[in-house]
């Protein structure tokens, strides 16, 4: 099979968006600009509407000067309208040289929206391309609502096509803009758009509403479609577009298509666009999600030892992740085994029962066991110091009060000896992580890791009144530790996890 060579075109920018409750200030758009063509190497990349907002302006703006700074000045594209050149003006403005230029696709849309007729629409498409090109930019044409115009009214299609061809327009791109299509039907229609205008370059736009946008994307490129376009992570209106990281595994390993796209740096980028949108990427979602490289069945596990069994051409390290094997009720002793392996731990089959017996039991009780709690589970369990719980929480004491600001008073024990510091903070749990860092700092003389992110949540089928679980990351030697613990009441969770820091840096400071 020829391997053929796709372009991609991000949209996450512009059509990403337009995701309800989603906007990027304009410094959060250069860095994902940056990345998604430095990083991530996409060909393209839409990054905004024109005659939005000053915001706007000044974030393309932005853009544009760092892109030719670089050479990728004709990389950046914008979405502009048949307006009577406001739009082009518009991109000039931003130092901008690439027009998407938005046309009607479908009858419907040019007779009930534009209320006019296809020749005129035609006539007024024509006027932008030709100052469009007088000014230097560079036109590609969307043809808005093509799939529902190629169904019900092709002839529209066509004759738009018929009048645009002969244009200096780059590119015609097809958008699925309602996600109506499934994939035959983008086989159907796409080689009607092939046989008829063999030399274009189009590029399709697939919208997800079916949850058929990577189906979609694969009959594009069946039929002979040079061009997609996806966003970070799916987002866009409504259901969202074709997300980048399963469009680019469903190329490769599905048509041995070619693309320049970095697979290591899918993950990296799609938790900046997830941290910047404030839209959560769903633990299951296909390559970037959080448990998609997570073994949980023991059986899944045991086969990974046994010429990798349940190892499929998405290999986590291809897209700069490992493998993990969940502890819990159904992971049996493959899964523990291997957590014990990266810690450097070995047990005898009779530890490893008592141990598997244990984590099964937290599992009943919806409790989530991690690779960090497992070397005090297996201390807990048998009963010797399999772990050296070097520092030890003795006794605490917080108080919040209306109008002072929450107080802790600490004693810990550290190497066997015992400290004691009263702290003032913002909240319970600074209160006391300061009076930790005074330990630390002005009794043992010592840097104090750095806290970098704090999460807390309701275990996986817990309730308001149950356990709550605590996620803490920390920072220390430029390396990253990560510790978990539950308790009824968050403060006492966020301590737990702390002391079990301290535990796993106190190595360090020897």
């Amino acid at each position: 099979m020829n391997q053929p060579q796709i372009e991609i075109m991000d949209t996450t920018l512009r059509d990403g968006e337009q995701t309800s409750g989603v906007s990027f200030v304009p410094h959060e758009k250069l860095m994902i600009a940056r990345l998604l063509l430095e990083e991530l190497n996409v060909d393209r990349v839409e990054v905004a509407s024109a005659r939005v907002s000053e915001g706007e302006f000044q974030a393309v703006k932005d853009i544009c000067s760092w892109a030719a700074q670089h050479g990728l000045l004709q990389r950046v594209e914008v979405l502009g309208f048949v307006d009577g050149h406001t739009s082009i003006d518009w991109i000039r403005g931003t130092g901008g040289r690439v027009i998407n230029l938005l046309c009607k696709g479908s009858e419907r849309h040019c007779i009930y929206q534009l209320k006019k007729t296809l020749q005129q629409h035609i006539a007024d498409i024509l006027k932008e391309v030709e100052y469009a090109t007088e000014q230097g930019l560079e036109v590609n044409v969307y043809l808005e609502d093509w799939s529902n115009g190629i169904k019900d009214s092709p002839d529209y299609v066509f004759g738009l096509m018929d009048a645009l061809v002969q244009t200096p327009i780059r590119r015609f791109m097809l958008p699925d803009t309602l996600g109506v299509l499934n994939p035959l039907q983008v086989i159907e229609y796409m080689r009607k758009m092939m046989k008829r205008y063999p030399e274009v370059h189009f590029d399709f736009h697939a919208h997800t509403h079916y949850a058929l946008a990577g189906s979609n994307v694969l009959a594009a490129v069946l039929s002979g479609c040079r061009g997609l376009h996806t966003t970070i992570n799916g987002l866009g209106e409504r259901a969202g577009n074709a997300p980048l990281a399963s469009v680019q595994a469903i190329l490769k390993d599905h048509f041995n298509a070619i693309t320049h796209i970095n697979e290591e740096k899918l993950n990296e980028v799609s938790h900046l666009v997830e941290s910047y949108s404030g839209i959560a990427i769903p633990p299951n979602k296909p390559i970037v999600g959080g448990s998609v490289f997570t073994q949980v069945a023991g059986v899944h596990a045991d086969g990974d030892n046994k010429n990798n069994l349940y190892c499929n051409a998405l290999l986590p390290e291809r897209f700069g992740r490992k493998r993990e094997y969940a502890l819990g009720k159904a992971s049996g002793k493959a899964n523990i085994r291997k957590n014990l392996e990266e810690l450097g731990l070995q047990l005898s089959e009779e530890a490893m029962r008592k141990v598997t017996q244990r984590i099964i039991e937290l599992g009943d009780k919806k409790e989530l066991v991690t690779q960090d709690d497992l070397p005090y589970i297996v201390s807990d369990v048998l009963k010797h110091t399999t772990i050296d719980e070097r520092v030890r929480l003795i006794s605490y004491m917080v108080s919040i009060a209306y109008g002072l600001r929450p107080m802790a008073c600490v004693r810990l024990e550290v190497n066997g000896e015992v400290y004691e510091e009263n702290a003032a903070g913002d909240g319970q749990f600074d209160a006391f992580v300061r009076a930790v860092r005074h330990i630390y700092r002005d009794r043992l003389g010592r840097k104090f890791p750095w806290l970098s992110n704090y999460n807390v949540s309701i275990p996986p089928g817990g309730r308001t009144d149950a356990l709550v679980q605590t996620t803490i990351e920390w920072t220390f030697q430029e390396k990253t530790y990560r510790t978990h613990a539950l308790d009824a009441d968050q403060t006492e969770a966020a301590m737990k996890a702390t002391i079990k820091m301290l535990n796993m840096v106190e190595p360090c400071y020897n």
